[in-house]
């Protein structure tokens, strides 16, 4: 399955996610992703799984008259390791008018042919945690070859090309890339990148590594009036959203951690759902203590709260 959701977004309503690469596929390994470590680390693009065949899923939801927000490119990896991305966007455009958005670490946008992959997307949400080599190493823990300095530069010139909008996002993790001069550091480049907004995030779900703690909502408040007008804070903290979880599928998730414990792989092949579906479910069973995550030789576990 390729395709996940209609998912509740703070930040674009209802996204029907779209993922065209296997699972953790990425250039980055970041200490706060709530996808745990990545599997594939590379750089290399290539075309991973049938067009058609993502294109058919899309189609199906469409008809279902379902409400489509935005149809986002996101998922388990950097969806620009896809050459097939500019081809589903051209393709996404003929069948409908619900505007398409990608999220996107970044890194590959010092090449002319991804940037000319996101040409005809309405929106890109590209990431920038660190300006300087030292805190990126340590924050995004990158494939070898990439430099902060490049992907800089990629962005600079994105914005220059790109007609649609681009909502620039930083997350922060406690001492790693808070301190005033990377703050100080970042404002200056995002000047030059000039987006059309800044979200400030932080780590609200399990990350992959423990040491990733995240800023309060008051340090997130004081960084965003020194960016300016243009910012503001995403991160959900506590807040849950009853009205737009299915209680259904809470209820599957309870069944199965209250006979043992399960990953969220187990999880997604045993319900047929997506995994970055499941993860904002096991997000809100964990805010009410229903359920709980234990960490065993490196995985993930969900289990049942006593």
């Amino acid at each position: 399955m390729h395709i996940y959701g209609p998912v509740p977004s703070r930040r674009l309503g209802y996204s029907l996610g779209v993922d065209i690469l296997p699972f953790k596929t990425c250039s980055l390994d970041c200490i706060y992703c709530q996808l745990g470590n990545t599997k594939r680390k590379t750089v290399q693009r290539k075309k991973y799984f049938d067009v058609d065949a993502i294109l058919g899923q899309i189609k199906n939801v469409i008809a279902s008259g379902q409400r489509i927000d935005y149809i986002t490119f996101s998922g388990s990896g950097e969806p620009t390791l896809s050459t097939s991305l500019g081809n589903l966007i051209r393709e996404i455009k003929k069948i409908t008018s619900i505007p398409v958005a990608v999220l996107t670490n970044s890194t590959l946008l010092f090449r002319k042919s991804v940037r000319d992959a996101l040409s005809r997307a309405d929106l890109v949400v590209p990431s920038l945690d660190a300006v300087t080599q030292e805190i990126f190493d340590r924050m995004n823990r990158p494939h070898p070859s990439l430099k902060i300095d490049h992907i800089i530069d990629g962005l600079i010139k994105f914005r220059q090309e790109f007609n649609g909008k681009i909502w620039l996002e930083i997350l922060f993790v406690k001492g790693v890339n808070d301190s005033p001069s990377n703050i100080q550091k970042l404002k200056k480049v995002i000047a030059d990148i000039n987006p059309d907004k800044i979200h400030l995030n932080t780590v609200v779900r399990p990350p992959a590594e423990k040491s990733a703690l995240p800023l309060s909502p008051q340090e997130l408040e004081k960084i965003r009036k020194f960016f300016g007008k243009k910012a503001e804070v995403v991160a959900e903290f506590d807040k849950i959203q009853q009205g737009s979880v299915s209680q259904d599928l809470k209820d599957a998730i309870l069944s199965m951690v209250a006979r043992r414990p399960v990953t969220l792989s187990d999880m997604s092949k045993s319900l047929g759902k997506h995994k970055n579906e499941l993860i904002k479910y096991c997000d809100f069973l964990l805010k009410e203590g229903k359920i709980k995550l234990v960490i065993h030789e490196g995985k993930k576990f969900y289990e049942s709260s006593p």
